[in-house]
């Protein structure tokens, strides 16, 4: 038999030097296996020291708090836990600061997610750390809670009247009946316990969160990566004539460009949309063709001398940003001239796009001159112009269905959607709604990105952003959870041991897992639908093998169905999520307190008969 007495100091230290070594070895293991040799050298050699120096008020903490907890008339089991729960509140001071840290203090607000998903990380890593350090000296802890319990042995006349003599195999048993004291001590303790684990959940939260971020990201760049191949978002500037002219001298120094936006102007573009496979995603493309009449009226201003220009140096340009996409040789037809469009462009208009030399003399300046020009191009995400005319109209239309109409505009007529025919959008602009005339020169010549509007196609199958959504409301399904198991167990007083709570709080966040990679094969509402009920079925039964009651499953079941149900339904939601999420959380308090109304939470009788305190034999 162990007869060694622990003091204070003793099992604190124990306690203290462990905790620094498991959180060394800890580090150094990991930083090892991300490849951080450097790193992994570092904890080696100093960690050990630094995490004692670091942990040196945890230590004065546990040398205060373990006599007490030994002197307390309660079982080894709720000393432990007594102790892991000081454990976790040290380890939650620690965490408090840095996690303070990841608030981000922006327009008044502060990011409590990153606040609590720190909290929960770092408080979880020296909370193992901490409960590594229980396991390893649980004798020597065992032995010191045990040794003061009986300074001697009981006789018959110390018997209280709480206490029952039994004989059981010729030995006599001292049986304590638990107290109320005993009993609201430890439904506290089993309070903080839950609420603890309710923390400790938000560790696997983040993971799934930065799981989701990580795919989200091979996304985007998937989609980048095969754009670039077929052609990125095109924006297409609508054509100008760019006429040279000397200001003053004949001299290369006094050269101007001198630029003519035409008088009228028409677009109609046919946007079909293409989709490509690449890997477990589909890219989103599509062709276009624009058609794009009007004509120009040469009216001068009074400071530019007709003279001095050089008209045979004059270019039509059109802008496009992207040369990739261009699927056929542009022909310009200028009055009775066609002329091809190469690129280049003589003036900082655009920063891409094609241009073609004109034969113009004097006669066409007092003339109007008809234009019309077609693009075939290929682009992706969005197709956008730059109007560039005192009166242009634009059409586009798409037999797609889901159209985003964005930039500086929105149309003046659209039809987006209807029966299954795509959309027919309509942009309308005179002289009196853009900021310049028919003529540019000087200053007025500078890209006008400003103006450009017009439409992008929109997958609607944004999986990724939906399921982020969803597990901002993790802490919420596992808060709600955990808190229906604590009152079930309360009500038919048969406990569920932590590590129970773990496992259907590891149920509940691999539903996210299960919710993410099934999405990216099917459709969310039916990647939700299969995640939500493989995990409200998998609880349902673990809870019937535990309460062995199919009544309590079916509760369980119920309710978590329901939960997952307004889930979805404020994930789809948009303007109106946080009156229904508000309106939805009042109600969910309200019958958790009409439930729990009648419990007597000072003795509702959580521990069985034969959970009891045993003394040893008379």
């Amino acid at each position: 038999m162990n007869t060694t007495k622990y003091t204070d100091s003793n099992i604190a230290t124990r306690l203290w030097l462990s905790t620094a070594a498991v959180f060394a070895a800890g580090a150094f293991i990991y930083s090892l296996f991300n490849g951080e040799l450097q790193v992994a050298v570092i904890f080696i050699t100093l960690g050990f020291v630094v995490a004692c120096a670091g942990s040196l008020p945890a230590y004065l903490v546990l040398y205060k708090v373990v006599k007490p907890i030994m002197q307390r008339t309660i079982s080894l089991q709720q000393k432990f836990t007594l102790l892991a729960v000081t454990c976790f509140l040290i380890t939650l001071g620690y965490a408090f600061l840095p996690a303070c840290s990841e608030l981000n203090a922006y327009n008044n607000s502060y990011n409590w997610q990153q606040f609590f998903e720190a909290l929960g990380a770092i408080s979880g890593v020296l909370f193992a750390a901490s409960i590594a350090a229980i396991y390893l000296n649980r004798k020597a802890i065992s032995s010191y809670f045990s040794q003061d319990i009986y300074t001697s042995p009981p006789t018959y006349s110390s018997i209280q009247p709480n206490t029952i003599n039994m004989e059981q195999y010729g030995q006599t048993v001292l049986e304590t009946k638990p107290t109320a004291q005993s009993v609201q001590n430890k439904i506290l303790i089993k309070a903080g316990v839950t609420a603890a684990l309710i923390l400790l959940m938000l560790i696997p939260v983040s993971f799934i969160q930065n799981l989701i971020t990580e795919r989200q990201k091979r996304q985007e760049t998937i989609v980048k990566e095969v754009s670039s191949k077929w052609a990125s978002a095109q924006t297409i500037t609508t054509p100008y004539i760019v006429i040279p002219y000397y200001t003053d001298s004949i001299s290369e120094n006094s050269k101007r460009n001198l630029i003519l936006l035409p008088d009228n102007l028409n677009v109609k573009s046919n946007v079909l949309p293409v989709e490509r496979a690449r890997s477990i995603y589909n890219v989103l493309l599509y062709r276009s063709g624009i058609d794009i009449s009007g004509n120009f009226h040469f009216s001068l201003p009074k400071e530019i001398d007709a003279a001095k220009l050089l008209l045979s140096e004059a270019q039509l340009c059109v802008g496009i940003s992207d040369f990739k996409g261009i699927e056929q040789q542009v022909t310009a037809r200028v009055g009775n001239t066609d002329v091809v469009m190469t690129p280049g462009l003589p003036v900082s208009l655009d920063t891409n796009g094609l241009a073609a030399p004109l034969a113009l003399n004097a006669g066409d300046l007092a003339s109007n001159t008809p234009f019309s020009m077609s693009l075939h191009i290929k682009g992706s995400k969005q197709l956008h112009f730059i109007p560039l005319s005192t009166n242009s109209n634009f059409e586009v239309a798409s037999p797609w269905q889901n159209p985003s109409f964005d930039g500086s505009v929105i149309p003046v007529d659209k039809n987006a959607g209807n029966n299954n025919t795509g959309f027919n959008a309509r942009w309308s602009f005179n002289s009196a709604n853009l900021p310049f005339t028919n003529v540019l020169l000087g200053k007025a010549i500078k890209p006008y990105d400003d103006l450009a509007f017009g439409v992008s196609l929109v997958q609607p199958a944004d999986q990724y952003a939906k399921t982020m959504r969803s597990v901002k409301y993790a802490i919420l399904i596992i808060g709600l959870t955990f808190a229906l198991f604590f009152i079930i167990e309360l009500l038919q007083r048969q406990p569920v041991h932590p590590v129970q709570y773990v496992l259907v709080g590891l149920a509940l966040v691999i539903f996210y897992s299960l919710l993410v990679s099934i999405s990216e094969f099917i459709l969310f509402s039916h990647a939700y639908f299969i995640a939500a009920s493989a995990t409200v079925v998998l609880i349902a039964l673990y809870t019937k093998s535990h309460f062995k009651s199919w009544k309590t499953a079916g509760i369980f079941f119920g309710i978590l169905a329901g939960l997952y149900a307004f889930i979805y339904v404020l994930i789809s939601l948009e303007d109106t999520a946080l009156l229904v999420g508000s309106i939805a959380l009042f109600v969910v308090l309200a019958i958790v307190m009409y439930a729990s109304r009648k419990i007597n939470w000072y003795r509702p009788a959580l521990v069985q008969d034969s959970n009891q305190l045993t003394a040893p034999a008379v």
